[in-house]
Protein backbone atom coordinates (compact mmCIF):
# COMPACT_ATOMS: atom_id res chain seq x y z
CA UNK A 1 0.00 0.00 0.00
CA UNK A 2 1.56 3.36 -1.03
CA UNK A 3 1.89 5.87 1.83
CA UNK A 4 1.83 8.98 0.21
CA UNK A 5 -0.65 11.96 0.52
CA UNK A 6 -1.98 11.03 -2.51
CA UNK A 7 -2.65 7.20 -2.19
CA UNK A 8 -3.94 7.85 1.35
CA UNK A 9 -6.65 10.66 -0.50
CA UNK A 10 -7.68 8.21 -2.63
CA UNK A 11 -8.26 5.82 0.02
CA UNK A 12 -9.97 8.51 2.04
CA UNK A 13 -12.33 9.45 -1.61
CA UNK A 14 -12.98 5.85 -2.42
CA UNK A 15 -14.59 4.82 1.40
CA UNK A 16 -16.35 8.18 1.30
CA UNK A 17 -17.78 7.36 -2.23
CA UNK A 18 -18.04 3.47 -0.95
CA UNK A 19 -20.30 4.93 2.26
CA UNK A 20 -22.44 7.42 0.14
CA UNK A 21 -21.69 10.30 2.04
CA UNK A 22 -23.12 13.14 0.30
CA UNK A 23 -21.88 16.42 -0.73
CA UNK A 24 -18.55 15.45 0.44
CA UNK A 25 -15.91 18.62 -0.54
CA UNK A 26 -11.96 17.33 -1.08
CA UNK A 27 -10.29 20.56 0.03
CA UNK A 28 -7.38 21.76 2.27
CA UNK A 29 -7.45 22.38 5.88
CA UNK A 30 -4.96 24.43 7.62
CA UNK A 31 -3.15 23.79 4.48
CA UNK A 32 -3.59 19.89 4.88
CA UNK A 33 -5.44 18.13 2.41
CA UNK A 34 -9.10 17.70 3.64
CA UNK A 35 -12.45 16.42 2.99
CA UNK A 36 -14.75 18.55 4.08
CA UNK A 37 -18.72 18.90 4.65
CA UNK A 38 -20.35 22.10 4.34
CA UNK A 39 -17.34 24.08 4.77
CA UNK A 40 -16.32 22.17 7.80
CA UNK A 41 -13.32 19.37 7.90
CA UNK A 42 -13.97 16.21 8.82
CA UNK A 43 -11.16 14.50 7.78
CA UNK A 44 -7.28 15.69 7.11
CA UNK A 45 -4.25 14.47 6.04
CA UNK A 46 -1.51 15.56 8.66
CA UNK A 47 0.88 13.41 7.14
CA UNK A 48 2.21 10.24 5.18
CA UNK A 49 1.52 8.27 8.59
CA UNK A 50 -1.48 10.09 10.09
CA UNK A 51 -5.29 10.96 9.35
CA UNK A 52 -6.85 13.45 11.67
CA UNK A 53 -10.67 13.06 12.15
CA UNK A 54 -13.48 15.16 14.10
CA UNK A 55 -15.46 13.46 16.59
CA UNK A 56 -16.83 14.22 19.79
CA UNK A 57 -14.03 13.89 22.34
CA UNK A 58 -16.29 11.22 24.57
CA UNK A 59 -15.95 9.02 21.42
CA UNK A 60 -12.26 10.02 20.75
CA UNK A 61 -10.89 8.66 24.29
CA UNK A 62 -13.68 5.62 23.93
CA UNK A 63 -11.34 4.85 20.71
CA UNK A 64 -7.99 5.35 22.32
CA UNK A 65 -8.98 2.70 24.76
CA UNK A 66 -10.53 0.06 22.71
CA UNK A 67 -7.53 0.63 19.85
CA UNK A 68 -4.61 2.37 21.40
CA UNK A 69 -2.24 0.81 18.13
CA UNK A 70 -4.57 2.87 15.70
CA UNK A 71 -5.74 5.71 17.46
CA UNK A 72 -4.09 8.06 19.66
CA UNK A 73 -3.77 11.67 21.57
CA UNK A 74 -1.13 14.37 20.88
CA UNK A 75 -0.58 17.10 23.34
CA UNK A 76 -2.19 19.70 20.48
CA UNK A 77 -5.48 17.38 20.28
CA UNK A 78 -5.96 17.36 23.96
CA UNK A 79 -9.75 18.76 24.57
CA UNK A 80 -10.08 19.18 20.85
CA UNK A 81 -13.17 17.04 18.83
CA UNK A 82 -10.17 15.87 16.99
CA UNK A 83 -8.37 12.31 16.90
CA UNK A 84 -5.23 11.33 14.47
CA UNK A 85 -4.98 7.90 13.60
CA UNK A 86 -2.00 5.77 12.61
CA UNK A 87 -2.81 5.00 8.50
CA UNK A 88 -0.62 1.94 8.67
CA UNK A 89 -2.68 0.74 10.98
CA UNK A 90 -6.69 1.12 10.54
CA UNK A 91 -8.34 -1.52 7.98
CA UNK A 92 -10.82 0.43 5.11
CA UNK A 93 -14.03 -1.42 7.29
CA UNK A 94 -12.67 0.79 10.21
CA UNK A 95 -11.68 3.37 8.71
CA UNK A 96 -14.88 3.67 6.81
CA UNK A 97 -16.57 3.25 9.95
CA UNK A 98 -15.05 6.49 11.41
CA UNK A 99 -15.34 8.68 8.46
CA UNK A 100 -18.86 7.98 8.56
CA UNK A 101 -19.00 9.37 12.36
CA UNK A 102 -16.91 12.09 11.61
CA UNK A 103 -18.90 12.96 8.51
CA UNK A 104 -21.93 12.69 10.70
CA UNK A 105 -20.16 14.59 13.56
CA UNK A 106 -19.81 17.93 11.40
CA UNK A 107 -22.40 17.38 8.48
CA UNK A 108 -25.74 20.01 8.71
CA UNK A 109 -28.70 18.27 10.34
CA UNK A 110 -30.40 18.57 6.98
CA UNK A 111 -27.82 16.62 5.84
CA UNK A 112 -27.86 13.86 8.63
CA UNK A 113 -31.50 13.39 7.92
CA UNK A 114 -31.22 12.52 4.22
CA UNK A 115 -28.62 9.95 4.79
CA UNK A 116 -30.54 8.30 7.32
CA UNK A 117 -33.48 7.75 5.26
CA UNK A 118 -31.45 5.98 3.09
Amino acid sequence: MGTDIGNILQRLLRLVTAAHLPDVETSTHYGLPALKIGGKAFASIKNTETIVLSLPVDRKEQLIEMAPEIYFQSDHYIGWPSLPLRVAEIGDAELQDRLIEAWRFRAPKKLRAALDAV
